[in-house]
């Protein structure tokens, strides 16, 4: 088995069905879950989709209100598997940031690497990839190439 922690994107597209990524999303996530892999979210993630379901639209958010969020939320917790914060997951992020010279927005991928590694966790599914090649031992995979790869019997 393997663990994969589900970026943000990717779960923010998976509890909205009128997104046009919505289909790729789920077809990624159900080859995943038929393969036995264990997919994975943070305190971080959590966070970041709260922020983008209660912003409002026309801030590109989805404007839902607070119990349309907690209800979206809770399907995320529900499906997948929580990687705890810890005391350890900080100094990782600590040291990330410092050593790849991450600023701005980017740190909160660094909290999400940081977590990765101390639960030794190294596939990341994203839209981002990009972001995260800087980070050795992660390996990003953007869920189309979910579809393109043979799952394992």
């Amino acid at each position: 088995m393997t663990a994969y922690l589900v970026d943000t994107n990717v779960l923010l597209r998976f509890v909205k069905p009128d997104d046009r990524d919505y289909p790729l999303v789920r077809s990624a996530l159900q080859q995943l879950w038929a393969a036995g892999e264990d997919l994975c979210y943070t305190s971080q993630n959590l966070a970041e989709f709260w922020n983008t379901c209660t912003r409002p639209a026309e801030r590109n958010g989805y404007g839902l209100s607070i119990p349309e969020a907690d209800r979206r939320a809770r399907l995320v917790e529900e499906t997948l598997t929580f990687l705890e914060d810890s005391k350890a997951v900080h100094r990782e992020w600590r040291k990330l940031v410092v050593a790849h010279s991450v600023s701005g927005a980017q740190v909160h991928d660094a909290r999400l690497v940081a977590a990765m590694h101390v639960h030794q966790v190294m596939h990341l599914l994203t839209f981002n990839t990009r972001d995260f090649v800087r980070y050795p031992g992660i390996i990003p995979v953007h869920p189309q190439d979910v579809e393109r790869s043979p799952q394992q019997p």
